[in-house]
């Protein structure tokens, strides 16, 4: 991916939380738990894979479009802004 140190680490966390979530389903499912609180294990793990899905997304356009951040060139930072916002927006 091309990434930095801190920023493998960030993804890594993020994907260690969802298998941690995958895995209270799991249980959920093999002891037979409640529906309702299987469903909601359900969205928050629907959830954590939206932010992680963002996540690398974002910086997938910072690293091939522009970093809003960084880049001198005003149209391309302010696509690029866009583009991330309209990520963010779309995977909530």
């Amino acid at each position: 991916m091309g990434d930095t140190d801190a920023g493998k680490a960030k993804l890594v966390a993020r994907i260690r939380r969802v298998m941690g979530q995958a895995g209270a389903v799991e249980r959920s499912i093999v002891d037979e738990g409640d529906t309702l609180e299987l469903l909601m294990l359900l969205s928050a793990l629907s959830g954590a894979i939206d932010g992680l899905t963002a996540e690398v997304m974002e910086r997938h356009v910072r690293r091939t479009l522009a970093d809003p951040a960084t880049d001198p060139d005003p149209g391309r930072a302010d696509g690029a802004s866009v583009l991330i916002k309209a990520i963010r927006t779309y995977m909530k």
